[in-house]
């Protein structure tokens, strides 16, 4: 029968390890947006990390809970699955509400803070030549110690060319379509997901209210024959 104690357990069940699959892909995800802006620093991106190690994590706990039918188990699972939801929601919605000027200021964040040889890396990997301009960036408040030097990657942009004002672009440009990439893709699964945890808490309350028919409740040995 859909709706009673069988179906809800096995529905629970299913959604559980579906979150469980959901969290690696959230880490998988996260990881990628890491490794598509190489050099920027981007928490939302790390929320989105966290968000799927907690769940893989309250997965375990629901999965338990159903299983066991855990009065306990299942009612800490609704309250740490709705927090959870209002957090994943709030750090997707904010993925998609960052605009180019804003991932641009975290890029360029993330760009000063790291090592110079990184940035030296990244220069020769992409063929680029500092952040916003094919020298050091002036256009942020932070005082960066030391800018790679452009002569190498230079010579690789212009290889055969006569033209001392020859250069490798800025690698801002370059990153941003990345960087923009990785925040919607964050944002959109990150909401996707978050609705089905609505779903999990309400699946997990209809449960923990029905009764086992295979628990056969105490009866009086005495000819009266009532229940207690």
């Amino acid at each position: 029968m859909c709706g009673g104690f069988t179906c809800s357990k096995n529905a629970l069940i299913a959604l559980n390890i579906l979150y469980v699959m959901i969290g690696f892909l959230l880490i998988g995800v996260g990881v990628y947006a890491r490794a598509a802006s190489i050099v920027t620093n981007l928490p939302i991106v790390g929320g989105i990390l966290a968000c799927g190690v907690i769940l893989i994590c309250i997965s375990m706990l629901g999965l338990a809970g159903a299983v066991k039918h855990h009065q306990v188990m299942l009612f800490f699972y609704m309250i740490i699955l709705f927090m959870l939801f209002l957090i994943q929601f709030s750090i997707a919605s904010s993925c998609l509400a960052v605009n180019s000027e804003q991932q641009q200021q975290f890029a360029e964040q993330g760009w000063m803070t790291v090592p110079t040889q990184l940035r030296e890396q990244v220069q020769d990997s992409m063929l680029c030549c500092g952040f916003n301009a094919t020298g050091p960036s002036t256009s942020s408040a932070l005082v960066m110690p030391e800018e790679p030097t452009c002569e190498t990657v230079n010579l690789k942009c212009c290889p055969q060319s006569s033209d001392p004002e020859c250069r490798c672009p800025p690698c801002g440009p370059l990153l941003q379509d990345k960087i923009d990439y990785a925040f919607k893709l964050c944002g959109g699964l990150g909401i996707f997901f978050s609705f089905t945890e609505v779903l999990a808490v309400f699946l997990a309350r209809r449960y923990r209210n029905q009764h086992d028919p295979c628990y056969l409740p105490a009866r009086a040995v005495f000819p009266h024959n009532y229940l207690y």
